[in-house]
């Protein structure tokens, strides 16, 4: 084939190609068996719920990873996966790197957790629900939830946690941090940005929005912060330094 033709997926590492690929396979079997459902078969069991809510299991802690609630949330993260995961892999080795991904979605996952249970006990003054609570909380039909406390622990106890950004966080901010020099072209900006700019910003970003908390705001940006934090300690618990 002639390098003109050159397929974009050609230089792809092993462990980012197969990181897609199983993204992939989630996603389509969320399009076919939820439909979009919010309370779907595959949101159900596959994302992460809080630890005291009745629909929690502990493989959901990793297969969360793998679920996406929409076109617009799994593109963002394969598309930054595919550009940035690739030269962090080569730079880690597979081993490490496929480490590097999970533990910064677990640690993503974990910050996550730790923020809704701080938002539980605020609400309640305990970080769990008696069994009857959690019976009435499940069953309550959400067009008849009419005060803010009850909407509060509604979200917190039946909404899961979605998606690879925490992992995918952390694959910025390492990136961020070995190649801080290494200039990006970015969709509507006209001229090159430092990768060390560009994904500060959007880390500061994310810290902002995570403790504004915007009403209406769905998106788990405190996941996405634990996801940089944990990228963060391993390379400095790792002594990985920049190399470009």
């Amino acid at each position: 084939m002639s390098a003109y033709r050159q397929s974009p997926f050609a230089n792809l590492t092993p462990v980012v190609k197969n990181l897609l690929i199983i993204n992939g396979i989630f996603f389509l079997a969320y399009l076919l068996i939820d439909r979009g459902n919010a309370q779907g078969w595959m949101t159900v069991n596959f994302g992460a719920y809080y630890f005291d809510s009745p629909q929690f299991k502990p493989w959901q802690i990793v297969t969360y990873m793998f679920m996406h609630g929409g076109w617009e949330h799994i593109i963002f993260n394969m598309f930054a996966l595919f550009s940035f995961g690739p030269i962090l892999e080569y730079s880690l080795g597979p081993k490490r790197f496929l480490n590097f991904y999970f533990i910064c979605g677990v640690g993503a996952w974990a910050l996550q957790m730790l923020v809704q249970a701080v938002e539980v006990h605020n609400l309640i003054g305990a970080f769990t629900l008696t069994a009857t609570e959690k019976y009435n909380l499940i069953h309550i039909n959400p067009d008849d939830i009419n005060n803010l406390v009850t909407a509060k622990l509604f979200v917190a106890y039946r909404i899961p946690l979605v998606g690879a950004s925490g992992a995918i966080f952390g694959v910025l901010l390492a990136f961020g941090m070995l190649f801080p020099d290494m200039e990006l072209m970015m969709l509507f900006i006209p001229f090159p940005i430092k990768a060390k700019y560009l994904i500060g910003f959007y880390i500061a970003l994310e810290v902002y929005l995570g403790f504004k908390q915007s009403v209406g705001d769905n998106v788990a940006h405190f996941a996405h912060i634990g996801g940089a934090l944990i990228g963060f300690i391993l390379i400095k618990i790792w002594g990985l330094r920049r190399m470009q």
